[in-house]
């Protein structure tokens, strides 16, 4: 049977935001690589000196295209860069873009988002929130439209345990009917005042604004055939265009990385609790298979006057990945991914109260960086590591909320689109949780850690080099570890010896 997803995509205009985020730049490059569609225009802001076309053409260096691009050398010439903002008041198109925009997009991805658990109230608004009306907005006015995908996040309706694939608008404080009229009067510093009051139960700007967006979706999108995407955490890719690659140290990632290099001893996780991670090239392919089931669907929904679907994109209740499996199948690979670059011997501690985690971070984080930081300076070099600590427990404060946490999600959208896929698009579009090999995965996912997040040499030379170093950091931590002990001991007689 053909490729019902490929022939959807087939000459193809589509409009996509967060092209040069993770997600985004994964969901291009498998459009690209996959299927004929005729063009994709990407929302883009010129950064740190160089253009929409610039930022671009740094792609045909990057080795998620690496693969794409020797298939497809003239692959990047079907994207063309839009100049924009969505921090802008009007996303920053031009009049003249805009006008393109209506006349040609047929479908419509919208990735862009800040993923900055403490940005600015005001920041996360703009971003999160007010883009996404605005993209409705002109989705509104795009005559040839078919679908619209908005990529929002699991953690959208974080404050309940049991998150069905349904809108949540009563777990709002402040509605975005309220906040988004706020925002056009009130000053940045003003409305940043105001975050705790608006924010209620949601542990950060992020989560908030995006249980905004959603709400956005639902009251605003009218006859639009739109739908909701909500994945879980993204992590790196598990097979396409290669395994392992990933290109960013949020979420998950970063504590294996912070535990592989051995700075990161302790965390504030909850080990019986399930972890919520999703690869991105298979979020990538359930996005594309959304907008076109959208597209199927959209006569119906206009018909009996339905809202947007929402898709729940986490591990299968049949597949599901605990928080202890993660951490166990990370100790199990310590050697098989050991970094040359390593500070000391992998290890990893976890608890469940934020408090403990304090504690122990002190012994296990902040001591021996004033050590190692002490040795620096005396060397005559700059110290280092209580800044790098510093950034450490900032980070695991922001996590401790959702490793701590315990959330499960009904699927059935999600599962419905997998079963009505055909053989062809299921092979080549895999998204499907239920089967997913987590011990298959995570072996790939820490070799491609060590190669695109550390930069080492994925040569045999190099991997023997790094179990070399990583024996070397065993013994010296037995050592230490004995050496604790024994002083542990002599104290412990010491005491005794003064109170008895």
């Amino acid at each position: 049977m053909d490729s019902l997803i490929k022939e959807f995509y087939k000459n193809k205009t589509i409009f996509l935001t967060g092209g040069t985020g993770f997600l985004g730049k994964v969901v291009i490059e498998k459009v690209l690589r996959a299927t004929e569609t005729s063009r994709i225009y990407v929302l883009i802001r010129s950064k740190r000196g160089k253009g929409p076309q610039d930022r671009i053409d740094e792609w045909k260096t990057d080795s998620l295209f690496g693969v794409l691009l020797k298939i497809q050398p003239n692959a990047l010439e079907r994207i063309v860069p839009i100049s924009g903002d969505c921090e802008e008041p009007d996303l920053g198109i031009s009049a003249a873009d805009r006008e393109l925009l209506k006349n040609e997009v047929q479908v419509v991805i919208h990735c862009a988002a800040t993923v900055n658990f403490a940005e600015p109230l005001h920041k996360a608004v703009d971003i999160n929130t007010r883009a996404t009306q605005l993209m409705l907005n002109m989705a509104k006015e795009m005559s040839r439209l078919v679908g619209f995908v908005h990529v929002s996040t699991a953690f959208s309706n974080c404050v309940i345990q049991h998150i069905s694939e349904q809108y949540y608008p009563d777990n709002l404080i402040a509605g975005a009917d309220k906040v988004l009229p706020i925002r056009n009067v009130c000053g940045d510093n003003l409305l940043d005042r105001m975050a705790s009051t608006m924010i209620g139960k949601f542990p950060n700007t992020y989560t908030y604004t995006k249980a905004l967006a959603e709400q956005v979706i639902q009251t605003e999108s009218g006859e639009l055939p739109v739908c909701i995407f909500r994945p879980g955490a993204i992590t790196a890719t598990n097979k396409e265009p290669m395994s392992g690659w990933i290109d960013n140290l949020y979420g998950p990632i970063s504590m294996i990385y912070g535990c592989a290099i051995g700075v990161l001893r302790i965390i504030p996780t909850n080990k019986r609790f399930l972890q919520h991670i999703v690869p991105v090239d298979c979020c990538a392919n359930c996005i594309l298979a959304c907008a076109m089931q959208t597209a199927k669907e959209s006569s119906e929904k206009k018909r009996r006057s339905l809202p947007p679907t929402i898709y729940n994109y986490v591990p299968h209740e049949q597949n599901t990945l605990t928080n202890k499996h993660f951490i166990e199948t990370v100790y199990k690979h310590r050697y098989t991914c050991a970094l040359e670059q390593a500070l000391w011997y992998p290890f990893l501690h976890t608890t469940s109260f934020l408090w403990m985690f304090k504690l122990i971070a002190f012994f296990y984080h902040t001591l021996p960086g004033y050590a190692i930081d002490l040795v620096l300076r005396l060397r005559g070099q700059k110290p280092r590591m209580i800044k790098l600590y510093q950034k450490v427990h900032k980070t695991m404060n922001a996590l401790a909320y959702f490793g701590t946490g315990f959330w499960t999600y009904e699927t059935i959208n999600t599962d419905r689109l997998w079963q009505s896929l055909s053989d062809e698009d299921k092979k080549h579009f895999e998204f499907d949780m239920r089967i997913f090999d987590w011990d298959d995965y995570f072996t790939r996912a820490l070799v491609g850690m060590r190669v695109y997040m550390a930069k080492e040499d994925p040569s045999d030379e190099s991997i023997m080099r790094a179990r070399k170093h990583m024996k070397r950091l065993e013994r010296r931590h037995r050592v230490l570890q004995l050496f604790i002990c024994i002083c542990g001991i002599f104290i412990f007689k010491w005491l005794a010896g003064f109170y008895l």
